[in-house]
């Protein structure tokens, strides 16, 4: 897994997701739960002015076309909501946003409203100046059942809405018909098998000019990591077991990291060496790479690359379509009542489809609802936009990774042995033998 990445025209892909994990992160919100132990900002203003219009702080961590879909989103809010100024100039980029808020909370000065990483959720919400949305969202004038399954269980920690859904999207394969004329093959089509993949991957390959059949994130990150949870579950693992005190693949996770051994041993795969699949993009984009597994946020630099592509969902084992989300969310933070009380009004306003479907054209978000799925805008979005229902239509059997605390700790462990198998410095046996042992001993820590 979205926003400064993703499906909008000329926004650059961040590395995800997805989500983007920071190393260390339930360390870091440990302290900051700690220092806020009181439940809200020390010292921070109710925000009411004079004029008895309420401020609002918002972190949103957006870039180029997102920052500017946020801003005016937030223009149109200010116009029509005479009592609730929303600013939208605090905060950082949102790959920074996870530090920003662990030192916010730690210091008792926070904002009122941040963009949050999904993966990042778990942990920033063992704060208790997170307030619970709850009944925000089941109450709002979307029924929270039209809801996406991926937006609602991303924001959801121990049955609480901690959060509001921000951004949603998927992973599929993206093919460039071009190689695969070249190499005289069919393009795969829906309910294709991780085995026809890898098949396929090494007879597009061309070392003699330099073509790829795939590519997969090499430097153990997040990014490296979620594209391997569809081949866990549909193998029938999970990423923590049902006892909660180990990981539920490790059976599984062998399994899984055998197709990638196959890819690394046929030399089919451009393993990127640096964070944000930026150069794996580039050799797809560049025309020397036969397919790539990605989001909806690449398609506009494909289209605008000139690469006549197409679109299938990702294989899976069982031949049963399975893929992931890595949903972000806004989280509303306490500072008083009334600031809440705004704050509440603000990402829910945001929420519904009238300026969902904005959100969504603009800044690269797959729709949060079906009923802004339904919205004309949105189905003319859809109809010029090669390849982008294929993303939607995934949203059914979507999965997202546990809003869970050690999640930090897991992913980074898989990401290791992830790119150790890449990089054949590993056996898939014994990489997910020391994937285990470190991840198990994350989840028996007391949380």
């Amino acid at each position: 897994m979205a926003v400064d990445r993703r499906n909008s025209p000329r926004v650059p892909p961040r590395p995800s997701r997805r989500g983007v994990l920071r190393r260390g992160s339930g360390l870091a919100l440990a302290a900051a739960a700690s220092a806020t132990a009181a439940g809200c900002a020390g010292g921070a203003s109710d925000g009411v002015g004079a004029d008895g219009r309420v401020t609002v702080e918002l972190w949103h961590g957006q870039t180029d076309t997102g920052r500017a879909a946020i801003e005016a989103l937030v223009k149109d809010f200010n116009r029509t909501h005479p009592t609730i100024r929303v600013d939208p100039g605090g905060g950082v980029l949102s790959d920074a946003m996870l530090q920003k808020i662990t030192a916010a909370l730690a210091s008792g000065s926070f904002p009122d409203i941040a963009y949050i990483f999904g993966s990042d959720l778990a942990s920033v919400a063992r704060s208790p100046s997170v307030v619970d949305l709850s009944e925000t969202v089941r109450s709002g004038p979307t029924a929270w059942s039209d809801y996406w399954a991926p937006a609602r269980e991303a924001v959801t920690v121990n049955g609480q809405v901690r959060a509001a859904p921000a951004l949603l999207d998927s992973l599929a394969v993206v093919c460039d018909k071009k190689i695969f004329r070249e190499a005289g093959l069919p393009l795969p089509r829906a309910g294709w098998t991780w085995q026809e993949f890898t098949d396929t991957a090494a007879r597009l390959t061309d070392r003699k000019r330099g073509v790829f059949g795939t590519g997969w994130p090499g430097v153990g990150d997040e990014d490296t990591v979620w594209r391997l949870w569809p081949m866990v579950w549909d193998l029938g693992g999970d990423v923590v077991a049902p006892d909660g005190r180990s990981i539920g693949f490790a059976k599984t996770g062998v399994r899984a990291l055998e197709t990638v051994e196959a890819l690394a041993r046929a030399k089919s795969v451009y393993v990127d060496p640096k964070p944000g699949s930026e150069q794996m993009y580039q050799v797809f984009l560049s025309g020397r790479m036969g397919m790539v597994v990605t989001g909806p946020w690449q398609l506009p630099d494909i289209r605008d690359a000139g690469i006549d592509y197409h679109v299938v969902p990702l294989p899976s084992y069982s031949r049963k379509p399975i893929t992931i989300s890595g949903p972000d969310t806004w989280t509303v933070f306490d500072n008083g009542p009334a600031r809440v009380r705004a704050a509440r009004t603000f990402v829910t306003w945001l929420a519904q489809p009238a300026q969902d479907v904005r959100w969504d054209i603009q800044a690269g978000s797959l729709p949060l609802s079906r009923p802004t799925q339904a919205l004309p805008a949105w189905r003319a979005q859809d109809e010029k936009t090669e390849g982008l229902a294929v993303f939607t239509r995934a949203l059914e059997t979507a999965r997202v990774r546990p809003v869970h605390p050690a999640y930090p700790q897991i992913s980074q462990a898989l990401g290791q042995a992830i790119a150790a198998v890449l990089l054949g410095r590993s056996s898939p046996a014994d990489a997910l033998r020391r994937c285990a042992r470190t991840a198990d001993a994350a989840l028996l820590i007391p949380r």
